[in-house]
């Protein structure tokens, strides 16, 4: 049995989070999370709608969470396709907001338990970071090219559609003491299914925090009992580096084994490769060299379609911009630049 510095025990030597249900459910932490979740969305009819009666509202929510009548609602299902086909699922705005409650007092203490090099939806993280580190991990390992870096990436077949519901709340009991917390979340998780007791949505602000606290169990295989050195995670994305091919194809049969096994989760069969840096290794939309690193052919034709006919101004173009920045793309800007001077000039 661990203890803590005041010297109290810790059960599996996990620190609990202390929060209490109160807390969460507070009428002050609900007006909090609204000035949070509100941002950007003021023009939305839902909101307007909402915010129409927005203490009345909030007082019934808390009302309905204080009695134990709470009842998430359904979602509306849309699609959107950039860069790929996603299902979206949204929530009404009340269960929005219960959602951003839950997020704001929860995610500070599951934060400090994800280790450093996972990227995803985590304050200060990114992927543009998770692409830095990538080419620090490769320049450690290559010992600056002298020695070969090999690198093992996989990605996770259907990741939010096979989350399992038991196997979740089973590691939210893990670090919450609270069981009204985790009778609400219980509310939460089970409010969606792909199939029976799997899924969980892409809107929902609480299933970026539950996948990192899902994930977060191989995470800590891979650091701790594998003992994987240089290993960076980004959602359902991550690679290994080493400088030996027959470590990585033995680690792989490792992570493969305890995905089935504790997180009932397969990898991808088409997207799992063991590939040396110096032959190009596609991460996170970029092709990653040695020394350089470029954008993938179907990002570049996705942002030449996506930028046709629009103003340099447009946040589209805009955004495009950006992204380049970050790679060796100086001809590509070029490419924009001289695309949206043609288009202006044509109008003028």
């Amino acid at each position: 049995m661990i203890r803590s510095k005041t010297g109290k025990r810790l059960r599996g030597g996990v620190l609990k989070c202390t929060h209490s249900y109160e807390s969460i459910i507070s009428v002050e932490n609900l007006l909090t999370a609204w000035t949070e979740f509100v941002r950007g969305k003021r023009k939305k009819a839902d909101v307007q709608l909402f915010q129409y009666n927005l203490m009345s509202n909030i007082l019934s929510l808390h009302h309905d969470l204080k009695h134990y009548m709470y009842r998430h609602g359904g979602y509306e299902h849309f699609i959107v396709t950039d860069p790929k086909r996603r299902d979206i699922h949204k929530a009404s705005v009340r269960d929005r907001l219960l959602h951003h409650a839950l997020y704001r007092v929860l995610y500070p203490y599951f934060d400090r338990k994800f280790i450093p090099d996972s990227y995803s939806c985590r304050n200060g993280k990114g992927a543009h970071r998770a692409m830095n580190q990538f080419r620090i991990f490769a320049n450690s390992v290559s010992k600056n090219q002298i020695k070969t870096c090999w690198i093992l990436k996989c990605d996770i077949k259907k990741f939010f559609a096979s989350i399992d519901h038991e196997i979740l709340l089973q590691i939210l009991e893990k670090h919450i003491r609270d069981r009204e917390i985790l009778n609400l979340l219980k509310i939460v998780i089970r409010s969606f299914e792909t199939t029976s007791g799997k899924g969980l949505p892409l809107g929902n602000l609480t299933s970026q925090l539950l996948v990192n606290v899902y994930m977060n169990e191989l995470d800590q295989f891979v650091k701790h009992e594998l003992r994987a050195e240089h290993y960076i995670r980004y959602a359902d994305d991550f690679v290994l580096l080493n400088q030996s091919r027959n470590n990585l194809v033995e680690t792989f049969r490792y992570i493969e084994r305890f995905l089935r096994a504790k997180l009932a989760l397969e990898l991808h069969p088409h997207k799992v490769s063991i590939n040396t840096l110096a032959s190009g290794v596609d991460f996170l939309g970029w092709i990653h060299f040695p020394h350089h690193r470029v954008l993938r052919s179907v990002t570049k034709c996705r942002m030449f379609k996506g930028v046709q006919g629009k103003e340099i101004e447009s946040p589209t173009v805009q955004s495009y911009l950006g992204l380049l920045k970050h790679g060796n793309s100086y001809i590509l800007q070029k490419l924009i630049y001289d695309t949206q001077l043609k288009n202006s000039s044509r109008t003028n």
